[in-house]
């Protein structure tokens, strides 16, 4: 406490903010895994088990276009403890007897944890803005690259808790748990989070959620495709085949990718040295369009190399590694751009108008994830990864570029 009483004001706040958001990320990536797990082997479809996560994505949607609102009222110290809140019932919800576990209840849930995880995302980002000085941005990109990396990475440690909890503690011992650590994590930020963090001078009008700024809208829109494009074979896909086609146990799929995100989120920590940051450079439109082409390339070299080889399983898991280091950089790039382009004053506003690109990208991907998988297989998932991947890059053409402030990818 003597040395965190030490440092100054804004970096205690961020310490804070930091840690909210790991607590939450924890049981976020750990309650996805539980759930898909679970209910894989109580005999539900990839599309059925989509279906669970249709409220999470649809509420993220509205909780991120009317969050940002909130959170420019309100102040962000609010939305990140009522995302606290929310996700410790959502967990609760889900401590009740197996009978009442029914798509519907489960549904609902969701909903709750996806309006919970959004609120806390939002405020945690926009926090950053106001917390760094409009004229370094190079220390703005290093800790957004901190913030992000380390929360995806915490978010794969969940994964592999929410395989190890199921087997140890079952469904409903491993919820509750969660929900109690939870608890006293929110306890804390409810005390000592600073007051009125984020809170717009002028108060802004509800028409006010859609950004104004080309842009961000730019942006958001590339957001939207470069996530679906992970989600379409990440989010239930992946699990599923891994269980089916390897034959794999709960330790293996949940071990597996929770290395798979921490590793990821370590490459979205080192983001700013592999983009140029070491050499003065900081990203803009090119550097999203450049990296985004990359990409696009690995999912569809996956498919080709299912398709043509006897060792599925060598081709897949090395792919996805590949796939991970790229994406990571590209997640972590936009991360900082939308940050650089927001506003201050009600920076909540832009931030949370492009997650709500996020969440729809995520949504569009989550359903696609399940039922392309069912009808077609891996391999279509891949393929329209790397559509969706393509079509990212596309639209970051349009991105400014530090080079007379203009837009284009020549």
């Amino acid at each position: 406490m003597k040395a965190l009483s030490g440092l100054s004001p804004e970096v205690r706040q961020y310490l804070l903010v930091t840690g909210n958001y790991w607590a939450f990320t924890l049981t976020d990536g750990a309650l996805r895994m539980l759930v898909v797990l679970h209910f894989h082997t109580l005999g539900y479809t990839p599309l059925q088990i989509a279906a669970l996560f249709l409220f999470y994505e649809i509420f993220g949607v509205i909780t991120n276009l009317v969050g940002g609102y909130l959170g420019a009222r309100l102040g962000l110290n609010r939305t990140m403890n009522i995302g606290l809140g929310m996700q410790v019932v959502a967990l609760l919800m889900l401590t009740v007897p197996a009978a009442w576990l029914t798509i519907p209840w489960v549904m609902g849930a969701q909903a709750l944890s996806g309006i919970a995880k959004d609120l806390n995302k939002m405020s945690a980002k926009s926090s950053i803005k106001l917390l760094v000085p409009g004229n370094q941005q190079g220390t703005l990109y290093k800790w957004v690259a901190i913030l992000t990396g380390s929360k995806n990475a915490l978010k794969g440690v969940g994964f592999f808790l929410g395989g190890a909890l199921l087997a140890l503690l079952g469904f409903t011992g491993a919820v509750f748990a969660m929900a109690a650590l939870l608890s006293l994590i929110w306890l804390g930020s409810l005390v000592m989070l600073k007051k009125d963090l984020g809170k717009a001078k002028a108060k802004p009008k509800f028409r006010d959620i859609l950004s104004k700024s080309r842009a961000v809208n730019v942006l958001s829109a590339a957001r939207l495709f470069l996530f679906g494009a992970r989600d379409v074979w990440f989010v239930v896909a992946l699990p599923v085949y891994l269980s089916t086609a390897f034959g794999w146990d709960f330790w293996l799929v949940g071990g597996f990718l929770a290395t798979w995100i921490i590793g990821y989120g370590i490459v979205q920590s080192l983001a700013p040295a592999l983009t140029g940051k070491q050499r003065g450079h900081v990203p803009d439109g090119r550097a999203a369009f450049a990296w985004a082409a990359m990409l696009a390339v690995v999912p569809a070299a996956i498919a080709l190399g299912l398709a043509a080889s006897g060792s599925t399983q060598a081709v897949l898991l090395g792919g996805l590694m590949l796939f991970g280091v790229l994406f990571a950089v590209n997640s972590s790039l936009h991360s900082y751009l939308i940050v650089s382009y927001a506003k201050e004053d009600g920076v909540s506003l832009d931030v949370g108008f492009y997650y709500m690109s996020n969440a729809l990208g995520r949504l569009l991907g989550t359903l696609l994830s399940g039922w392309v998988y069912q009808a077609h297989g891996m391999e279509a998932c891949l393929w329209i990864s790397s559509l969706f991947v393509l079509m990212a890059a596309a639209i970051s053409c349009a991105l400014p570029r530090h080079a007379a402030g203009q837009a284009g990818c020549s």
